[in-house]
């Protein structure tokens, strides 16, 4: 198998982890908070993160730098409209994504504290929860698109 073939397989694979488990993750703890349980969302939050540090962090980082690799490998300028558009979405995913880490952090801390403590969710919780949900949607909504421009590469 050729270097080309390795890491086109491995950008794809990533590519896969890092929404299927963006998407995994934010289902999980979208519905564990209309749960009302405050068990189920201490937990979930806490794997949420987990997950997020363990799978989809080093997918971010491996899909620009594969990405990259391979357009230079086969000699696409990164001018290209669909280049330059996936990496335009990429940036907006990320920066959606970072703040998106940061409140799952935050819930986690305040829904682990309320589990402990047998009380209610703070306003705090759901102030981060709305907030989180809101940056989701643009960030999966651009990832959908970059996977179609992967694809089919329009001029």
């Amino acid at each position: 198998m050729s270097l080309y073939f390795t890491v086109k397989t491995l950008h794809i694979l990533s590519a896969t982890l890092m929404v299927g488990t963006g998407f995994g993750t934010a289902f999980y703890l979208f519905w564990a908070n209309r749960s009302g349980s405050v068990t189920a969302q201490s937990v979930v939050a806490r794997w949420v993160c987990r997950a997020d540090w363990w799978f989809t962090t080093p997918a971010v980082i491996f899909q620009p730098l594969s990405g990259l690799w391979l357009a230079q490998h086969m000699g696409w300028p990164l001018t290209a409209t669909w280049i330059w558009l996936t990496l335009a979405l990429y940036a907006l995913a990320g920066a959606c994504w970072l703040p998106v880490v940061w409140l799952q952090l935050k819930m986690a801390k305040l829904a682990q504290a309320a589990h402990q403590t047998g009380s209610d969710m703070p306003a705090a919780y759901w102030r981060y929860a709305r907030r989180w949900e809101l940056l989701g949607y643009p960030a999966f909504c651009a990832t959908v698109v970059i996977y179609f421009l992967m694809v089919f590469k329009p001029a």
